[in-house]
Protein backbone atom coordinates (compact mmCIF):
# COMPACT_ATOMS: atom_id res chain seq x y z
CA UNK A 1 0.00 0.00 0.00
CA UNK A 2 1.04 3.58 -0.59
CA UNK A 3 1.34 6.36 1.96
CA UNK A 4 1.78 9.84 0.52
CA UNK A 5 3.50 12.44 2.67
CA UNK A 6 2.78 15.75 0.98
CA UNK A 7 5.43 18.22 2.07
CA UNK A 8 8.72 17.80 3.92
CA UNK A 9 8.71 20.43 6.63
CA UNK A 10 8.90 19.51 10.29
CA UNK A 11 5.72 17.44 10.20
CA UNK A 12 6.44 15.77 6.86
CA UNK A 13 10.03 14.78 7.53
CA UNK A 14 9.33 13.54 11.05
CA UNK A 15 6.39 11.50 9.79
CA UNK A 16 8.27 10.04 6.82
CA UNK A 17 11.17 8.87 8.98
CA UNK A 18 8.81 7.17 11.39
CA UNK A 19 6.83 5.49 8.64
CA UNK A 20 10.01 4.16 7.01
CA UNK A 21 10.66 2.18 10.19
CA UNK A 22 7.08 1.25 10.97
CA UNK A 23 6.00 0.17 7.45
CA UNK A 24 8.84 -1.81 5.86
CA UNK A 25 6.49 -3.52 3.39
CA UNK A 26 4.62 -0.41 2.25
CA UNK A 27 5.51 2.38 -0.16
CA UNK A 28 6.19 5.76 1.44
CA UNK A 29 6.25 8.61 -1.09
CA UNK A 30 7.40 12.06 0.00
CA UNK A 31 6.44 14.91 -2.33
CA UNK A 32 8.42 18.13 -2.00
CA UNK A 33 9.04 21.09 -4.31
CA UNK A 34 12.82 20.87 -4.33
CA UNK A 35 13.74 17.69 -2.48
CA UNK A 36 15.17 19.47 0.55
CA UNK A 37 14.15 20.15 4.14
CA UNK A 38 14.65 23.65 5.56
CA UNK A 39 15.06 24.07 9.31
CA UNK A 40 12.64 26.95 9.30
CA UNK A 41 13.12 28.13 12.87
CA UNK A 42 16.76 28.95 12.04
CA UNK A 43 16.00 30.75 8.77
CA UNK A 44 16.29 34.20 10.32
CA UNK A 45 19.93 33.43 11.15
CA UNK A 46 20.77 33.40 7.45
CA UNK A 47 19.98 37.12 7.32
CA UNK A 48 23.07 37.77 9.45
CA UNK A 49 25.07 34.61 8.77
CA UNK A 50 24.55 33.51 5.12
CA UNK A 51 26.96 30.59 5.51
CA UNK A 52 24.48 28.99 7.93
CA UNK A 53 22.20 28.16 4.99
CA UNK A 54 24.16 24.99 4.30
CA UNK A 55 23.73 23.73 7.87
CA UNK A 56 19.95 24.21 7.91
CA UNK A 57 19.22 22.74 4.46
CA UNK A 58 19.01 18.96 4.31
CA UNK A 59 18.82 16.87 1.15
CA UNK A 60 15.91 14.49 1.67
CA UNK A 61 17.75 11.65 -0.05
CA UNK A 62 20.47 11.98 2.58
CA UNK A 63 18.18 11.80 5.62
CA UNK A 64 15.55 9.34 4.36
CA UNK A 65 16.54 5.70 4.04
CA UNK A 66 13.76 4.04 2.08
CA UNK A 67 11.10 6.57 1.16
CA UNK A 68 10.72 7.65 -2.46
CA UNK A 69 11.25 11.39 -2.88
CA UNK A 70 9.35 13.06 -5.72
CA UNK A 71 10.19 16.65 -6.60
CA UNK A 72 6.89 18.26 -7.50
CA UNK A 73 4.45 20.91 -6.35
CA UNK A 74 1.19 19.69 -4.84
CA UNK A 75 -1.57 21.73 -6.47
CA UNK A 76 -4.66 19.91 -5.21
CA UNK A 77 -5.69 17.23 -2.73
CA UNK A 78 -8.93 15.27 -3.12
CA UNK A 79 -9.49 13.29 0.10
CA UNK A 80 -12.69 11.68 -1.19
CA UNK A 81 -10.91 10.21 -4.23
CA UNK A 82 -7.60 9.69 -2.38
CA UNK A 83 -5.71 11.52 -5.12
CA UNK A 84 -3.18 14.37 -5.05
CA UNK A 85 -2.50 16.46 -8.15
CA UNK A 86 1.14 17.35 -8.77
CA UNK A 87 3.01 19.64 -11.10
CA UNK A 88 6.58 18.80 -12.00
CA UNK A 89 9.22 20.88 -13.68
CA UNK A 90 8.32 24.06 -11.81
CA UNK A 91 10.97 26.36 -10.35
CA UNK A 92 10.33 27.04 -6.62
CA UNK A 93 6.69 26.20 -7.09
CA UNK A 94 6.13 28.80 -9.81
CA UNK A 95 5.77 28.72 -13.59
CA UNK A 96 4.27 26.01 -15.74
CA UNK A 97 4.92 22.32 -15.57
CA UNK A 98 3.55 18.87 -16.31
CA UNK A 99 0.50 17.74 -14.36
CA UNK A 100 0.42 14.30 -12.78
CA UNK A 101 -1.78 12.54 -10.25
CA UNK A 102 -0.69 10.52 -7.25
CA UNK A 103 -3.12 7.96 -5.90
CA UNK A 104 -2.72 6.91 -2.29
CA UNK A 105 -4.17 4.67 0.36
CA UNK A 106 -3.35 7.07 3.19
CA UNK A 107 -2.03 10.61 2.92
CA UNK A 108 -0.71 13.28 5.24
CA UNK A 109 -0.92 16.88 4.10
CA UNK A 110 2.15 18.58 5.56
CA UNK A 111 2.41 21.50 3.15
CA UNK A 112 3.00 24.15 5.77
CA UNK A 113 1.74 27.68 5.38
CA UNK A 114 2.30 30.70 3.18
CA UNK A 115 2.60 34.36 4.14
CA UNK A 116 -0.73 36.06 4.81
CA UNK A 117 -0.95 39.63 3.50
CA UNK A 118 -4.62 39.98 4.49
CA UNK A 119 -5.39 41.72 1.19
CA UNK A 120 -3.72 44.88 2.52
CA UNK A 121 -3.15 47.13 -0.50
CA UNK A 122 0.45 47.14 -1.69
CA UNK A 123 1.89 45.00 1.11
CA UNK A 124 2.43 41.88 -1.01
CA UNK A 125 4.01 43.97 -3.78
CA UNK A 126 6.38 46.02 -1.63
CA UNK A 127 7.29 43.88 1.42
CA UNK A 128 9.65 40.92 1.60
CA UNK A 129 8.41 37.82 3.51
CA UNK A 130 10.65 35.36 5.32
CA UNK A 131 9.74 31.85 4.23
CA UNK A 132 12.62 30.71 2.03
CA UNK A 133 16.38 31.01 1.85
CA UNK A 134 15.96 33.41 -1.08
CA UNK A 135 13.85 35.64 1.17
CA UNK A 136 16.56 35.72 3.85
CA UNK A 137 19.18 36.67 1.25
CA UNK A 138 16.94 39.42 -0.11
CA UNK A 139 16.31 40.81 3.37
CA UNK A 140 20.05 40.89 3.99
CA UNK A 141 20.92 42.53 0.67
CA UNK A 142 18.20 45.16 1.06
CA UNK A 143 19.34 45.93 4.61
CA UNK A 144 22.95 46.40 3.53
CA UNK A 145 21.78 48.66 0.72
CA UNK A 146 19.70 50.71 3.18
CA UNK A 147 22.73 51.07 5.43
CA UNK A 148 24.71 52.47 2.52
CA UNK A 149 22.22 55.31 2.18
CA UNK A 150 21.74 55.98 5.90
CA UNK A 151 23.68 58.47 7.98
CA UNK A 152 23.52 59.34 11.69
CA UNK A 153 21.82 62.59 10.70
CA UNK A 154 19.32 60.91 8.40
CA UNK A 155 19.17 57.23 9.33
CA UNK A 156 17.61 54.69 7.03
CA UNK A 157 14.38 53.19 8.33
CA UNK A 158 13.77 49.46 8.13
CA UNK A 159 10.26 48.33 9.09
CA UNK A 160 9.29 44.80 10.11
CA UNK A 161 5.53 44.25 10.10
CA UNK A 162 4.29 41.69 12.62
CA UNK A 163 5.82 41.00 16.04
CA UNK A 164 5.16 37.31 16.36
CA UNK A 165 8.23 35.16 16.86
CA UNK A 166 9.34 35.44 13.22
CA UNK A 167 9.13 39.22 13.28
CA UNK A 168 10.97 39.42 16.59
CA UNK A 169 13.75 37.23 15.23
CA UNK A 170 14.29 39.07 11.95
CA UNK A 171 14.22 42.46 13.69
CA UNK A 172 16.82 41.17 16.13
CA UNK A 173 19.07 39.91 13.35
CA UNK A 174 18.94 43.23 11.49
CA UNK A 175 19.81 45.16 14.64
CA UNK A 176 22.68 42.73 15.25
CA UNK A 177 24.12 43.37 11.77
CA UNK A 178 24.21 47.09 12.52
CA UNK A 179 25.80 46.44 15.92
CA UNK A 180 28.48 44.24 14.37
CA UNK A 181 29.31 46.97 11.91
CA UNK A 182 29.51 49.49 14.74
CA UNK A 183 32.06 47.25 16.45
CA UNK A 184 34.31 47.34 13.39
CA UNK A 185 36.98 50.06 13.42
CA UNK A 186 36.37 52.82 10.91
CA UNK A 187 38.53 52.85 7.79
CA UNK A 188 40.69 56.02 8.02
CA UNK A 189 40.97 56.13 4.22
CA UNK A 190 37.21 56.40 3.68
CA UNK A 191 35.24 59.46 4.70
CA UNK A 192 31.79 57.92 4.65
CA UNK A 193 29.85 54.81 3.77
CA UNK A 194 28.95 56.04 0.29
CA UNK A 195 32.61 55.94 -0.76
CA UNK A 196 32.65 52.27 0.22
CA UNK A 197 29.55 51.46 -1.81
CA UNK A 198 31.67 50.56 -4.83
CA UNK A 199 32.41 47.26 -3.06
CA UNK A 200 28.86 46.25 -3.94
CA UNK A 201 26.48 45.52 -1.06
CA UNK A 202 24.90 42.64 -2.91
CA UNK A 203 28.21 40.78 -3.02
CA UNK A 204 28.31 41.12 0.73
CA UNK A 205 24.82 39.68 0.92
CA UNK A 206 26.32 36.27 0.23
CA UNK A 207 29.11 36.78 2.76
CA UNK A 208 29.24 36.79 6.53
CA UNK A 209 31.34 39.97 6.43
CA UNK A 210 29.25 43.11 5.81
CA UNK A 211 32.20 45.16 7.05
CA UNK A 212 33.77 44.58 3.63
CA UNK A 213 31.31 47.16 2.31
CA UNK A 214 30.95 49.66 5.10
CA UNK A 215 33.15 52.07 6.93
CA UNK A 216 32.28 50.57 10.28
CA UNK A 217 32.75 52.37 13.57
CA UNK A 218 30.21 53.81 15.97
CA UNK A 219 28.25 55.56 13.21
CA UNK A 220 27.13 52.28 11.63
CA UNK A 221 24.44 51.46 14.22
CA UNK A 222 23.24 55.09 14.16
CA UNK A 223 22.78 55.03 10.39
CA UNK A 224 19.69 52.80 10.54
CA UNK A 225 16.51 52.53 12.60
CA UNK A 226 14.84 49.12 12.89
CA UNK A 227 11.12 49.50 13.63
CA UNK A 228 8.94 46.55 14.64
CA UNK A 229 5.18 47.02 14.21
CA UNK A 230 2.48 44.94 15.92
CA UNK A 231 -1.24 45.61 15.74
CA UNK A 232 -1.94 43.91 19.08
CA UNK A 233 -1.01 45.32 22.46
CA UNK A 234 2.14 43.25 22.99
CA UNK A 235 4.99 41.64 21.07
CA UNK A 236 4.74 37.84 20.90
CA UNK A 237 1.00 38.36 21.49
CA UNK A 238 0.08 34.68 21.78
CA UNK A 239 2.51 34.00 24.62
CA UNK A 240 2.56 34.52 28.41
CA UNK A 241 2.98 38.03 29.80
CA UNK A 242 6.40 37.46 31.38
CA UNK A 243 7.72 36.03 28.11
CA UNK A 244 6.35 39.04 26.20
CA UNK A 245 7.97 41.45 28.62
CA UNK A 246 11.36 39.74 28.37
CA UNK A 247 11.20 39.69 24.56
CA UNK A 248 10.39 43.40 24.39
CA UNK A 249 13.21 44.21 26.82
CA UNK A 250 15.66 42.26 24.65
CA UNK A 251 14.51 44.05 21.50
CA UNK A 252 14.75 47.50 23.00
CA UNK A 253 18.13 46.76 24.55
CA UNK A 254 19.36 46.10 21.00
CA UNK A 255 18.03 49.39 19.68
CA UNK A 256 14.85 48.10 18.01
CA UNK A 257 11.96 50.57 18.08
CA UNK A 258 8.89 48.58 19.13
CA UNK A 259 5.46 49.96 18.26
CA UNK A 260 2.56 47.87 19.52
CA UNK A 261 -1.10 48.70 18.96
CA UNK A 262 -0.08 49.84 15.48
CA UNK A 263 -1.89 48.27 12.52
CA UNK A 264 -0.81 48.46 8.87
CA UNK A 265 -3.51 49.44 6.37
CA UNK A 266 -1.47 49.50 3.16
CA UNK A 267 1.86 50.34 1.57
CA UNK A 268 3.47 51.68 -1.57
CA UNK A 269 7.07 51.92 -2.74
CA UNK A 270 7.92 54.73 -0.33
CA UNK A 271 5.83 54.37 2.78
CA UNK A 272 3.37 52.47 4.94
CA UNK A 273 -0.11 53.74 5.80
CA UNK A 274 -1.04 53.00 9.41
CA UNK A 275 -4.55 52.60 10.81
CA UNK A 276 -4.09 55.70 12.99
CA UNK A 277 -3.66 57.84 9.87
CA UNK A 278 0.11 58.10 10.15
CA UNK A 279 2.36 57.73 7.12
CA UNK A 280 5.59 55.86 7.88
CA UNK A 281 8.32 56.25 5.28
CA UNK A 282 10.73 53.34 4.89
CA UNK A 283 13.86 52.23 3.08
CA UNK A 284 13.11 48.52 3.57
CA UNK A 285 9.89 46.69 4.46
CA UNK A 286 9.78 43.10 5.77
CA UNK A 287 6.44 41.38 6.39
CA UNK A 288 5.93 38.62 8.96
CA UNK A 289 2.34 39.49 9.79
CA UNK A 290 0.67 36.08 9.65
CA UNK A 291 0.15 32.81 7.81
CA UNK A 292 -2.33 31.45 5.28
CA UNK A 293 -2.98 27.98 3.93
CA UNK A 294 -1.32 26.22 1.02
CA UNK A 295 -2.65 26.89 -2.50
CA UNK A 296 -3.29 23.13 -2.71
CA UNK A 297 -5.94 23.67 -0.04
CA UNK A 298 -7.27 26.81 -1.75
CA UNK A 299 -5.38 29.02 0.67
CA UNK A 300 -7.32 27.63 3.61
CA UNK A 301 -6.00 26.07 6.81
CA UNK A 302 -8.80 23.57 7.45
CA UNK A 303 -9.78 22.75 11.00
CA UNK A 304 -8.82 19.22 12.06
CA UNK A 305 -9.61 17.77 15.44
CA UNK A 306 -8.18 15.25 17.84
CA UNK A 307 -7.04 12.50 15.42
CA UNK A 308 -5.88 15.06 12.80
CA UNK A 309 -7.96 13.55 9.98
CA UNK A 310 -9.37 15.88 7.35
CA UNK A 311 -11.58 13.29 5.67
CA UNK A 312 -11.39 9.52 5.24
CA UNK A 313 -7.77 8.45 5.43
CA UNK A 314 -6.28 11.88 4.68
CA UNK A 315 -4.62 13.69 7.57
CA UNK A 316 -3.63 17.35 7.89
CA UNK A 317 -0.91 18.34 10.32
CA UNK A 318 1.55 21.09 11.11
CA UNK A 319 0.93 24.62 9.88
CA UNK A 320 -1.19 23.31 6.98
CA UNK A 321 -4.20 23.06 9.28
CA UNK A 322 -5.79 24.67 12.30
CA UNK A 323 -5.53 21.92 14.86
CA UNK A 324 -7.90 21.53 17.81
CA UNK A 325 -6.49 19.07 20.34
CA UNK A 326 -8.13 16.50 22.61
CA UNK A 327 -8.87 19.22 25.19
CA UNK A 328 -10.71 21.29 22.59
CA UNK A 329 -7.93 23.87 22.58
CA UNK A 330 -6.61 25.56 19.44
CA UNK A 331 -2.96 24.63 18.87
CA UNK A 332 -0.51 27.39 17.90
CA UNK A 333 1.37 26.90 14.66
CA UNK A 334 4.89 25.92 15.66
CA UNK A 335 7.63 23.44 14.90
CA UNK A 336 7.24 21.65 18.21
CA UNK A 337 3.52 21.12 17.57
CA UNK A 338 4.17 19.83 14.04
CA UNK A 339 6.78 17.33 15.24
CA UNK A 340 4.54 15.95 17.97
CA UNK A 341 1.55 15.75 15.65
CA UNK A 342 3.66 13.69 13.24
CA UNK A 343 4.32 11.14 15.96
CA UNK A 344 0.59 10.73 16.58
CA UNK A 345 -0.22 10.48 12.87
CA UNK A 346 2.53 7.88 12.32
CA UNK A 347 0.87 5.58 14.86
CA UNK A 348 -2.56 6.22 13.36
CA UNK A 349 -1.39 5.49 9.81
CA UNK A 350 0.10 2.21 10.97
CA UNK A 351 -3.22 1.22 12.57
CA UNK A 352 -5.21 2.09 9.46
CA UNK A 353 -2.95 0.06 7.17
CA UNK A 354 -2.98 -2.91 9.52
CA UNK A 355 -6.78 -2.78 9.46
CA UNK A 356 -6.76 -2.78 5.64
CA UNK A 357 -4.38 -5.70 5.53
CA UNK A 358 -6.78 -7.63 7.73
CA UNK A 359 -9.51 -7.13 5.14
CA UNK A 360 -11.10 -4.24 7.03
CA UNK A 361 -13.08 -6.74 9.09
CA UNK A 362 -14.67 -5.53 12.29
CA UNK A 363 -14.69 -1.99 13.53
CA UNK A 364 -12.29 0.62 12.24
CA UNK A 365 -9.41 1.07 14.64
CA UNK A 366 -9.65 3.75 17.29
CA UNK A 367 -7.10 6.40 16.46
CA UNK A 368 -4.96 8.31 18.94
CA UNK A 369 -5.73 11.92 19.68
CA UNK A 370 -3.23 14.73 19.82
CA UNK A 371 -2.90 16.84 22.95
CA UNK A 372 -0.78 19.97 22.91
CA UNK A 373 1.40 20.35 25.97
CA UNK A 374 4.28 22.69 25.30
CA UNK A 375 7.44 22.24 27.38
CA UNK A 376 8.37 25.86 26.70
CA UNK A 377 9.24 28.46 24.11
CA UNK A 378 12.46 29.92 22.78
CA UNK A 379 13.03 32.92 20.54
CA UNK A 380 16.27 34.43 19.25
CA UNK A 381 16.70 38.18 19.56
CA UNK A 382 19.83 39.06 17.62
CA UNK A 383 22.84 37.87 19.59
CA UNK A 384 20.61 36.98 22.53
CA UNK A 385 17.57 34.84 23.22
CA UNK A 386 14.59 34.45 25.52
CA UNK A 387 13.49 31.03 26.74
CA UNK A 388 10.51 30.03 28.85
CA UNK A 389 10.46 26.68 30.62
CA UNK A 390 7.35 26.32 32.74
CA UNK A 391 6.86 29.64 34.56
CA UNK A 392 10.55 30.52 34.39
CA UNK A 393 11.89 32.94 31.77
CA UNK A 394 15.59 32.79 30.89
CA UNK A 395 17.69 35.30 28.99
CA UNK A 396 21.39 35.66 28.23
CA UNK A 397 23.71 32.69 27.92
CA UNK A 398 21.32 30.08 29.43
CA UNK A 399 18.69 31.00 26.82
CA UNK A 400 21.26 30.88 24.00
CA UNK A 401 22.42 27.45 25.15
CA UNK A 402 18.81 26.27 25.24
CA UNK A 403 18.27 27.61 21.70
CA UNK A 404 21.40 25.87 20.43
CA UNK A 405 20.40 22.56 22.02
CA UNK A 406 16.92 22.74 20.45
CA UNK A 407 18.27 23.21 16.94
CA UNK A 408 20.99 20.61 17.37
CA UNK A 409 18.61 18.11 18.94
CA UNK A 410 16.18 18.43 16.06
CA UNK A 411 18.87 18.03 13.39
CA UNK A 412 20.26 15.00 15.20
CA UNK A 413 16.78 13.47 15.41
CA UNK A 414 16.46 13.49 11.61
CA UNK A 415 19.94 12.07 11.09
CA UNK A 416 21.89 15.27 10.38
CA UNK A 417 24.42 15.00 13.21
CA UNK A 418 27.20 16.88 11.40
CA UNK A 419 24.80 19.75 10.69
CA UNK A 420 23.82 19.72 14.36
CA UNK A 421 27.43 20.15 15.47
CA UNK A 422 27.98 22.97 12.98
CA UNK A 423 24.82 24.72 14.14
CA UNK A 424 25.96 24.62 17.77
CA UNK A 425 29.29 26.16 16.80
CA UNK A 426 27.54 28.91 14.86
CA UNK A 427 24.91 29.66 17.50
CA UNK A 428 27.44 29.91 20.32
CA UNK A 429 30.31 31.41 18.36
CA UNK A 430 32.56 28.42 18.95
CA UNK A 431 35.46 27.86 16.54
CA UNK A 432 35.82 24.98 14.11
CA UNK A 433 38.10 22.15 15.20
CA UNK A 434 40.81 23.25 12.80
CA UNK A 435 41.22 26.55 14.65
CA UNK A 436 43.11 24.61 17.26
CA UNK A 437 43.65 24.41 20.97
CA UNK A 438 44.51 28.09 21.35
CA UNK A 439 41.01 29.06 20.29
CA UNK A 440 39.55 26.53 22.73
CA UNK A 441 41.66 27.94 25.55
CA UNK A 442 40.69 31.52 24.73
CA UNK A 443 37.02 30.56 24.60
CA UNK A 444 37.23 28.81 27.94
CA UNK A 445 38.92 31.83 29.54
CA UNK A 446 36.28 34.18 28.15
CA UNK A 447 33.42 31.99 29.33
CA UNK A 448 34.92 31.62 32.81
CA UNK A 449 34.66 35.38 33.32
CA UNK A 450 31.07 35.94 32.19
CA UNK A 451 29.41 35.30 35.53
CA UNK A 452 27.86 31.92 34.72
CA UNK A 453 28.01 29.16 37.26
CA UNK A 454 30.12 26.31 35.96
CA UNK A 455 30.08 24.42 32.69
CA UNK A 456 26.99 23.76 30.60
CA UNK A 457 26.39 20.51 28.75
CA UNK A 458 24.58 20.39 25.43
CA UNK A 459 23.02 16.99 24.83
CA UNK A 460 22.03 15.85 21.34
CA UNK A 461 19.43 13.14 21.92
CA UNK A 462 17.47 10.71 19.80
CA UNK A 463 14.51 13.02 19.35
CA UNK A 464 11.94 11.02 21.29
CA UNK A 465 11.43 13.51 24.10
CA UNK A 466 13.66 16.50 23.68
CA UNK A 467 14.21 17.42 20.07
CA UNK A 468 11.21 19.71 19.84
CA UNK A 469 11.55 21.49 23.15
CA UNK A 470 10.56 25.07 22.63
CA UNK A 471 11.13 25.05 18.89
CA UNK A 472 9.33 28.06 17.45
Amino acid sequence: MRVAVLGAGYAGLTLAKRLEDALPDDEVVVVDEDGTHLVQHELHRVVRRPALAEDITLDLDDVLDRATVREATVTDVDPEASVATLQTGRENGTGSGDTETLEYDVAAVCLGATTNYYDLPGVREHATPLKRLADARTVRADFLAALEDGTPEEPARVVVGGAGLSGVQVAGELAAIADELADEPADPDVDDAHEAADSDAHEAADSDAPEAVFVGGADASDAVEVVLLEQKAHVAPEFPTNFQRAVRDQLEARGVTVRTGTAVEGADADGIDLANGERLDYDQFVWTGGIAGSPALDGDRPVVRRDLRLEGDTFVLGDAGRVVDTDGEAVPASAQAAIRQARVVADNVERLLDHRREGESGFRPRLDGYRFDSPGWIVSVGTGAVAQVGPTVLTGRPAKLAKASVGAGYLSSVGAVANAADLVREELGWPDDEEGDDADTERAENESDDGDDGPVRITIDDGEDGDDRGTT
